[in-house]
């Protein structure tokens, strides 16, 4: 999404790119790195030509003495060729190894035989057809398989990240309350139950199928639940979750869906004579947002309006929804801090502890980590979430490869004072990271936790870096990197390791069919695989595409790529890891001349946002 390509951090903290520098002078010494020691390391294997060269210094990166080998995957199946998957860009591509099936496209009933959006573009659905269908802007998912073990039936939990208002409503901007509405209730969570029969997935009904929108009602917890900046004079009742991108998932069997670019939906009716406040400013508030206008016709989203002087505060949390419970309120998880989330990645730590990992993704903006209070099956045998008590923290990169996790709580000396308790503190997450002297880091996208306690994080791009040295191959950064680290005792420590992985610049060499830009959605299976899904411009006349690829070797290969205009997001997987759930978000951007999918191209239907079930045609595991 290009809001994310925004600004927001005013700090001075010293950015990732001058650790950089201060390690690495020149690309040449990238490309003969081999072998450096644990204590005097860059971390830097960087594409698959240094990845090669590295696996031996992988196997000495140490966290608490406690060797993490990285072993080779195998990566078995026949690579998307370049030249197959740019024939027709109206339609995806897929590795002669595997097939797909779109499913539950935009405007499908989340019941079965409910009113259904085809994509006529002469029409579009009411606000009550649409808060009862699959939303737009497929994003974040993930498969709770019925009973934890089925392969074919289950709840399908999908984020709605957004939607124009020229794709929902056919229009540049709303003309009335009901056209706000659609724009709303597109947004947000579905949860469907769906099944296979007969080698194809639909919905089949349920109680527990439903949607989740920014009219839904919620609940808070955690330290910011009944704190006055969640208040408003209107004393209007607690609804809703928008720009839904990232999520997460937890062994207790829930979601959490992560609410990312939520300032772009305020706005303000006193146009440019709104001027935002320090703390709107560090969130990116303005008086046009990214011109939804729903401002001008409902004042929960008017900045101006004094009655709903705190509605901006109750967006951007950290959601969790029960599945299996359709009756039961989603929750927004305040101790996990309040920024522009992109993603939870589950651990469990030392102690049996619940760890998640969390990135903020805007350009020099930071990386997080929550650590429960206890053991995380403790607390949920006496009643508590183990999301609502615990520390969390922000990452400080060190130039020799290691790194801090600082402390965001009021009892940290370095902010003892700036805030009046902590519940403050967590509605300006970002605020208190800046003081910390966090990294600002290149847009943190998802994060992933590989088998081996090892943490990976996409870090999709940043243009805007500047140095002197051209030659640093981070400098600019327009096409991206994955980053990992390994946390000292198990993931509940103050320390970490980092190294580099994957340069996405370094795929770029003519003729190699590896080439891929912005990494964006990650997921690591059982064995250590990394699935990578795109959002960006692609080089060699690529769409967006999903790969798989091996961080012990730099293996990579494609395995699909989706239509013109789209972004491939999302990861989920059955328990015999036979089946994939991935995404093609804003196809075409909307525009029936550039696809259709995924309805036949005629040149007249409008794309919908869908998900895409991938399977290998011999049965096996997806990635293999």
């Amino acid at each position: 999404m290009p809001h994310d390509n925004e600004i927001c951090n005013r700090s001075s903290n010293r950015p990732f790119e001058d650790i950089m520098k201060a390690g690495l002078s020149r690309r040449n010494l990238l490309k003969r790195s081999a072998v450096l020691s644990a204590t005097g390391f860059m971390g830097t294997f960087m594409g698959k030509s240094l990845l090669a060269e590295g696996v031996a210094a992988a196997t000495r990166q140490t966290s608490s003495s406690t060797l993490l080998a990285q072993t080779s995957r195998v990566l078995g199946f026949s690579a998307l060729k370049i030249a197959d998957a740019v024939i027709n860009p109206a339609e995806p591509s897929i590795s002669d190894d595997y097939e797909y099936q779109a499913l539950i496209p935009w405007g499908t009933s989340i019941q079965p035989g409910g009113p259904e959006y085809n994509g006529d573009p002469n029409t579009r659905p009411t606000s009550a057809e649409q808060a009862n269908q699959v939303g737009i802007g497929h994003d974040g998912m993930w498969f709770f398989a019925k009973n934890g073990t089925s392969n074919t039936e289950g709840m399908l939990c999908i984020n709605h990240e957004f939607g124009r208002n020229s794709h929902v409503l056919g229009k540049d901007a709303p003309e009335s309350l009901e056209d706000v509405r659609l724009s709303q209730h597109a947004h947000g969570v579905s949860v469907v139950a769906i099944k296979n029969t007969s080698g194809r997935w639909d919905r089949v009904a349920s109680p527990n199928s439903r949607r989740i929108h920014v009219n839904t009602p919620v609940e808070f917890s955690g330290p910011v639940a009944g704190h006055p900046l969640l208040k408003n004079p209107a004393n209007n009742t607690f609804q809703g979750t928008v720009n839904n991108c990232g999520n997460g998932y937890t062994p207790w069997g829930t979601y959490l869906t992560c609410e990312e670019n939520f300032n772009g939906y305020f706005g303000s009716s006193e146009g440019d004579a709104f001027v935002p406040d320090e703390n709107q400013d560090r969130y990116g508030f303005s008086a046009t947002g990214f011109g939804y206008g729903w401002e001008q016709f409902d004042e929960r989203f008017n900045l101006s309006n004094p009655n709903y002087k705190n509605e901006h505060h109750r967006f951007g949390w950290i959601v969790e929804i029960d599945p299996e419970n359709g009756s039961k309120k989603a929750t927004k998880r305040t101790a996990l801090g309040r920024f522009k989330h992109e993603g939870f990645a589950f651990a469990t730590g030392a102690g049996g502890r619940a760890v998640g990992y969390m990135g903020d993704d805007q350009r020099f903006d930071y990386c997080y980590k929550f650590v429960s209070q206890a053991s995380w099956r403790s607390m949920m045998a006496r009643g508590l979430s183990p999301l609502d008590y615990g520390k969390r923290y922000v990452a400080k990169f060190n130039e020799d490869g290691t790194g801090e996790w600082m402390e965001l709580s009021v009892r940290n000396p370095k902010l003892r004072g700036k805030f009046k308790d902590q519940g403050e503190l967590l509605v300006f997450t970002r605020v208190a990271a800046d003081t910390l002297g966090a990294t600002p880091m290149d847009r943190p996208e998802w994060t992933t936790v590989a088998p081996d306690g090892a943490v990976f994080w996409a870090l999709t791009n940043n243009s805007r870096r500047t140095a002197p040295d051209p030659a640093n191959p981070l400098v600019p950064n327009p096409d991206g990197h994955i980053l990992r680290t390994v946390d000292s005792d198990n993931h509940v420590g103050t320390s970490f390791t980092w190294k580099i992985v994957f340069i996405a610049e370094e795929t770029h060499e003519d003729g190699d069919e590896t080439t891929f830009s912005d990494p964006d959605s990650l997921w690591a299976d059982s064995t250590g695989r990394l699935f990578i899904g795109t959002d960006g411009g692609q080089k060699k006349d690529l769409n967006n595409q999903l790969l798989v690829a091996d961080p012990a070797t730099g293996e990579i290969r494609r395995l699909f790529t989706g239509v013109a205009g789209d972004e491939i997001t999302g990861v989920a997987i059955t328990p015999d890891q036979r089946t994939l759930f991935t995404n093609t978000q804003h196809p075409g951007n909307g525009d029936p001349t550039e696809t259709n999918f995924p309805a036949p191209t005629d040149g007249v239907t409008i794309p919908r946002d869908s998900t895409v079930v991938i399977t290998r045609k011999n049965g096996g595991v997806v990635g293999s």
